[in-house]
């Protein structure tokens, strides 16, 4: 053994060994690496390959001595040529001149010939996860086994790393999945389609939101606490171009006017008291996508003068920073407050509202659509029975009255808290009126009926299904002609009928001297 070339490998070796210690990212030792054995051994080519985990593919990871365009031509089967054959078995094998061998298939060096080659498996225990190749001009049968078993104490060395890199593509593949899943479940949950409600006047918000949602313009939602004005903000973005990025919600009442400004436009470290490091505000993290500022009327003035900056420019200053920054974001906002009225009291800026209100949104409370509390009820109910493993599906006649005639000044929010309270009450299928809480089931002056919302009748012992039902048409016409002070052709409008059906069915029931 020549011993010039024999502390030549033991360097090289000891090199190798240096770098895997540094770290095991194999992105970051593999070209040094492979740049070491091409230096030290004279070794023209060295390629790392991978075998796809779970898969027959084997691809060029890591190159030296090949352009781009040369290793993306290094692609193999499980089994196929030289490469393919030392992962499928796991044994090295050695071509003294690749001219000769009939499995040699020189993909990526198309034109070269009478080298030597050699190609070792990169595995850990018993696991072969790719192959260590170079080629090197041709030599001696002696000095090629040398060389091969350099290159298999360098692949030992290797393999750890490889593994992990491995380990590491497969989890970031898992991640993008999981992430894919997620979103898809964000869309169905806030997409309109899945919001409770089918009276006329969700089906104008339904509408609005479609006309909105692929647009960039400014939204303000108004509407009762309780009406659900954070599922029409989600429902606008999920429906957007913008449904793959950030969602970032800001509930502005909830923060306190000394943090407001860090929280929504970051910080630099030491701009105060406790800022010990930069930090990105909400718009930032809301870059390419959406953000929401909930309660936007709880805005101080001092900071409303750079909310509007924002929505003019899309740029602000970081608190105590000097450098301007710049974002692609879409501004949803939402208030129970009468933002008009703040405006003539001078507690809200009258510019800044008129870019909040470019496409403006009213969520109607729950009292203006009656017409959905039974829906909502349902949903409800099917919700939180799954939620406890409760057999509750159905409520008593009593319940649904009760239901009906209450006013619900809190609106879904408190219809659902109610559902919730009454099926983990309810001891069987049934949810009985008792169930319910207690502001529902107070006696009081019941709600003038709606057209279309008239209560639902209760059961008459000894009375029949088409006596009830003529009972509660009754009731619907009566109604009607109330509304339109006995016209019969506005009744017939509003019920969507004819003149003539009505006025027949107003003489069958006997209101017409009513």
């Amino acid at each position: 053994m020549n011993p010039a070339r024999h502390l030549q490998e033991l360097k090289l070796l000891h090199s190798i060994s240096t770098i895997v210690d540094q770290t095991i990212d194999m992105r970051a030792v593999v070209h040094p690496i492979l740049e070491a054995l091409a230096e030290c051994l004279d070794f023209r080519v060295a390629t790392i390959t991978l075998l796809r985990k779970g898969g027959d593919d084997i691809l060029i990871e890591a190159a030296h001595g090949l352009s781009r365009a040369q290793a993306q031509l290094g692609h193999y089967k499980l089994g196929e040529g030289v490469t393919g054959k030392v992962v499928l078995t796991g044994e090295t094998i050695i071509l003294p001149r690749t001219s000769e061998s009939p499995i040699f298939l020189n993909r990526t060096r198309q034109g070269k010939s009478d080298e030597a080659f050699i190609c070792v498996p990169v595995k850990e225990k018993q696991e072969v996860v790719g192959a260590l190749s170079v080629y090197r001009p041709s030599t001696d049968e002696e000095q090629l086994k040398e060389d091969a078993t350099i290159l298999e104490i360098v692949a030992s060395m290797l393999a750890r790393a490889v593994l992990l890199r491995r380990d590491l593509q497969e989890q970031q593949e898992n991640l993008k999945e999981e992430n894919r899943q997620l979103r898809a479940e964000l869309t169905r949950r806030y997409h309109p389609d899945n919001i409770v409600g089918n009276s006329r006047e969700m089906q104008v918000l339904y509408d609005q939101i479609y006309q909105v949602a692929k647009s960039q313009a400014t939204v303000l939602i108004q509407g009762e606490t309780g009406t659900g004005k954070e599922l029409v903000a989600h429902a606008i973005h999920y429906a957007s171009n913008r449904a793959s990025e950030p969602f970032v919600r800001v509930h502005c009442a909830a923060l306190p006017e000394s943090l407001i400004e860090s929280e929504l436009f970051g910080h630099v470290k030491g701009a105060f008291t406790g800022a010990v490091s930069d930090r990105k505000g909400r718009f930032e993290l809301a870059n390419g996508g959406t953000i929401f500022l909930d309660e936007i009327g709880e805005i101080p003035l001092a900071i409303q003068a750079k909310l509007l900056r924002v929505l003019q420019e899309r740029e602000f200053e970081h608190v105590g920073g000097v450098k301007t920054i710049k974002v692609n974001v879409r501004i949803i906002t939402a208030t129970h407050r009468d933002l008009p009225s703040m405006v003539e009291k001078g507690q809200f800026r009258e510019d800044l509202y008129y870019r909040l209100s470019v496409f403006p949104i009213f969520v109607p409370p729950l009292i203006k659509r009656k017409a959905d509390i039974l829906l909502l009820a349902d949903y409800f109910m099917a919700k939180y029975a799954a939620e406890n493993d409760k057999r509750v599906t159905k409520f008593s006649n009593e319940a649904l009255d009760l239901l009906m005639r209450y006013r619900w000044p809190g609106n879904v929010r408190e219809l659902e808290n109610c559902i919730e309270r009454a099926v983990l009450l309810a001891d069987g299928e049934l949810i009985r009126s008792e169930f319910l809480s207690s502001s529902v089931q107070a006696p009081g002056e019941p709600d003038k009926p709606e057209l279309g919302v008239i209560a639902i009748p209760t059961l008459v012992e000894g009375a029949s299904l088409s006596d009830m039902v003529e009972g509660y048409e009754r009731q619907i016409l009566k109604e009607a002609l109330k509304q339109t002070n006995g016209n019969i052709a506005a009744a017939a409008r509003q019920l969507k009928s004819t003149p003539r059906i009505v006025s027949y069915k107003v003489k069958q029931f006997g209101l017409a001297a009513e």
